[in-house]
């Protein structure tokens, strides 16, 4: 049994060997042959040297991008943590009142509620890190090194703007498709545990559907999906030609497909001339260019939108010729601006806070908390121009960018070189 297992154990070792030889051998031969694609490799190497990143970003713009996304993810950390327990200690009678699962408290409430509140914020932590940071590096005398070496002011917002490109990719692609999907869940999370009550039904509800359709519901139900009293005219060359009605009408949720409606108890007038055609039927599938977020309007329904169906849905809208759009589209083009707010708050920043001078940061952080409240405050105002006095919706959400844009201008001309 024992000289059996030897003799396996040494052809085993002499198969590796052996093998190993041979891939050794096909290698060496390949190299061989393909020897000749050596200088074409060195040739693109050349030609396409300006995508490595070395050549663009140099040590001292990587330790300044460490230290500026570094600060901003810490102070998110840091001042979210106290939101959050601020927010436990305001609602933990509410979530014991309503039996609220530890689960749904943890991944369907906090779990939104960081996000959320992290990126509504998000020019405060920005220009708080800027603050931080480089009074810091001021106080320890590094910019004044990097001034006297030689490298500009301009040269030394290259790490800083960069570290701003990130950081608003970031936040508008979180705003546009990630929060919108948490907003949902969140809301109904408080609307079941929080005790906030969401709009569930309309009545009288009237709206065009289609070139020449107008269709009506007497009452509607957002929670089982279903309208009762409902009527569909069709006009052409503003003549009546259709006229349906139904007792009611229910929402295919699990059609693949939008729009589709089930009608209960239908009847259908045609007018062609002086004749009148009326067809009637149990139950019927049709399509009805409507969905049920055409139909009840809640407070912060924009949120729950992503970019692409709230631009969608406003461009459906428009064409409805519905009036109850502003605040759409207002959420639509504050999430485009508010990403571009960290370059701005950035250059003042850093403007304010690269001279070294006496009492440390505390200056610069009031200044840039006061600056940062002011820009949430100017967005909120503005935007309730835009929706209650019928201002343009695109100019209210840059209106903040604009303002501070020129504050910024004048700080970068005041900053040392």
């Amino acid at each position: 049994m024992e000289k059996k297992y030897q003799t396996w154990y040494r052809n085993t070792v002499r198969f590796i060997k052996n093998g190993y030889a041979r891939m050794k051998r096909l290698w060496a031969t390949l190299c061989d042959k393909m020897r000749w694609l050596v200088p074409i490799f060195q040739w693109l190497g050349k030609k396409l040297s300006f995508l490595n990143p070395r050549n663009y970003i140099q040590i001292l713009d990587w330790y300044i991008i460490k230290k500026f996304i570094g600060t901003y993810f810490y102070s998110i950390i840091l001042i979210i943590s106290i939101s959050i327990v601020i927010d436990i200690n305001e609602n933990l009678a509410k979530f014991t009142e309503y039996h609220a699962p530890l689960k749904a408290i943890v991944f369907d409430y906090y779990m939104n509620f960081v996000p959320y509140f992290a990126n509504l914020f998000s020019p405060l932590f920005v220009f708080i890190a800027v603050i931080f940071f480089t009074s810091k590096l001021a106080g320890n005398s590094e910019i004044i090194s990097m001034l006297a070496a030689g490298v500009s002011f301009k040269r030394l917002m290259k790490p800083y703007m960069l570290s701003c490109i990130f950081i608003s990719l970031l936040s508008f692609y979180l705003s546009a498709y990630v929060i919108p999907h948490g907003t949902v869940i969140r809301q109904n999370f408080e609307s079941i545990y929080k005790n906030k009550k969401k709009i569930m039904s309309a009545d009288n509800v009237q709206l065009q559907v289609g070139q020449g359709i107008i269709a009506h519901i007497q009452h509607y139900d957002n929670e089982i999906k279903r309208g009762y009293g409902f009527s569909l005219d069709k006009f052409e060359n503003k003549k009546l030609v259709s006229h349906m009605t139904a007792m009611d009408i229910q929402y295919d949720t699990i059609s693949d497909s939008k729009y589709h409606w089930k009608a209960r108890n239908w009847k259908i007038r045609e007018l062609r001339g002086l004749r009148e055609y009326i067809t009637n039927g149990a139950l019927k599938d049709t399509v009805i260019m409507m969905e049920p977020t055409d139909l009840v309007y809640s407070k912060g329904q924009q949120e729950t939108f992503t970019s692409p169906e709230l631009k969608e849905y406003i461009s459906k809208q428009i064409n409805r010729g519905s009036s109850n759009i502003a605040q759409y589209q207002v959420e639509y083009h504050k999430r485009i601006a508010t990403s571009f707010a960290s370059f701005i708050l950035t250059t003042i920043g850093l403007s304010l806070s690269s001279r070294k001078r006496k009492g440390g940061m505390g200056l610069y952080l009031g200044i840039g908390l006061a600056l940062s409240f002011s820009y949430i405050m100017l967005q909120t105002v503005s935007s309730t121009f835009a929706i209650n006095a019928n201002a343009s919706p695109m100019l209210a959400a840059w209106i903040p960018n604009m303002i501070f844009a020129v504050i910024a201008y004048f700080c970068y001309r005041k900053a040392p070189n």
